[in-house]
């Protein structure tokens, strides 16, 4: 017994010293990234109490309280959504705190690159106390999650149209044959993949023997905005280059899938319906795949945004001016810490909190929802036209980033 005390106590310590190095290794210039390695952390926690809490949290009687013990299913889905309400809070908490921040001379600056001992502190126990809240919290938060994930969607839209414009105007930038050719032949493969695509679609989501107008329906609108971003693209007026629109193309025809496979299970027009979870392996490794890449993109793109992340500049380049004079090292501190912020932390740590709502779509497979009845309740339809929208918004969104310079000269896009 003394044996195993000792030993436990070593290894406390040596995870304490373990974490308080790594803590003490976060720079300013690495925070970001930090922020990024804690969200994965917390997808991390979640998927593994998806897999293993069932048995412990049946034995809560706060959380089973109800006359008949829930399905595994439904304690399954409850820890994704009660570890995703403690991240959502911790940064928002955060998002909140750093509104207005101007200058790195604002305190607050030091507690968004600093501090990380404390702020992991407060985000496990935030995780924690969320496995002490009434059950009709989580099912709030449950229906909440599923506009705040559509609009993570809108968000990762947008995020998507800065990437390709980028991406495409710095291989045109080099103006090379080679870079051209490159241009050419990936965007030919991502036609060539999104009418495949769309073929499979068409194979797995209207079965022969069925209504299934609808789903034809979803597709075939997909089709159309696939044909209309070439031929706008194509227009002499516009004079745009096709990569992005393959891409978009191909994003649009992917959210029309998953859409579309989120529809109810026992829906005679879903193909996948034979499938014994709400959503599949391969497809929740590529929506939190995707989901991490966005954070990720989002966290080094807010460092040289100029547009969508960056505060307004101070009113006046003499505020803050010291009335004595200070020696050098006085000088370059003070001009240090005047520096104007190169982004908004308060939408930095937005992003992270609708991220951490799309995230426990993810993994209950939208399908799923904590009732008070603790039964599982089929809401797969929502579902389905959140995704569907949020592909006619990027469709939109991308037509409109096309024509709005022709339509307003004036204006800088």
């Amino acid at each position: 017994m003394w044996a195993a005390t000792c030993l436990a106590s070593c290894c406390a310590g040596c995870a304490c010293d373990a974490c308080r190095t790594v803590v003490s290794g976060i720079s300013r210039k690495s925070a970001r990234i930090a922020y990024c390695g804690l969200f994965a952390f917390s997808l991390i926690v979640s998927w593994i109490l998806r897999e293993v809490a069932a048995p412990l949290m049946e034995k809560i009687p706060w959380i089973n309280h109800f006359h008949q013990t829930p399905d595994r299913e439904w304690f399954e889905t409850d820890a994704v959504l009660r570890v995703s309400l403690g991240n959502f809070l911790f940064f928002t908490i955060l998002a909140v705190f750093m509104m207005g921040i101007k200058n790195q001379k604002d305190p607050r600056d030091s507690v968004h690159h600093g501090g990380w001992m404390i702020k992991i502190i407060c985000w496990c126990l935030l995780v924690i106390l969320m496995f002490f809240v009434p059950n009709e919290i989580i099912s709030f938060y449950e229906t909440t999650s599923k506009f705040g994930a559509g609009f993570f969607l809108l968000v990762q839209v947008v995020l998507l149209l800065d990437f390709v414009h980028g991406w495409n105007d710095k291989w045109v930038g080099y103006d090379e044959k080679f870079w051209y050719m490159a241009l050419l032949v990936i965007s030919l493969v991502c036609y060539v993949a999104t009418f495949a695509f769309s073929g499979l679609l068409f194979y797995l989501f209207t079965a022969s023997g069925h209504d299934c107008g609808l789903n034809t329906f979803f597709i075939v609108m997909t089709l159309i905005s696939v044909f209309a971003f070439a031929v706008v693209t194509l227009h002499p007026s516009v004079g745009g280059s096709i990569l992005p629109a393959s891409v978009i193309s191909l994003y649009c025809m992917y959210l029309c899938y998953s859409g579309l496979a989120s529809e109810p299970r026992d829906y005679e027009c879903n193909g996948l319906h034979k499938h014994s979870k709400a959503v599949s392996t391969s497809t929740l490794t590529i929506g939190l795949l995707t989901t991490v890449l966005s954070v990720v993109y989002s966290a080094v793109r807010a460092g040289s945004s100029t547009t969508l992340l960056s505060p307004s500049p101070p009113s006046s380049p003499r505020a803050g001016k010291p009335l004595l004079p200070l020696d050098k090292a006085d000088k370059e501190e003070e001009k240090e810490k005047a520096k104007p912020v190169t982004y908004s932390y308060s939408f930095f740590h937005l992003i992270f909190s609708l991220a951490s709502m799309y995230s426990a779509m993810l993994l209950t497979g939208w399908s799923t929802s904590v009732g008070e009845s603790g039964k599982l309740v089929d809401v797969g339809w929502p579902s389905v036209w959140v995704r569907i929208v949020t592909g006619w918004a990027t469709a939109a969104l991308f037509l409109w980033s096309l024509v709005a310079p022709i339509l307003f000269p004036d204006r800088e896009f």
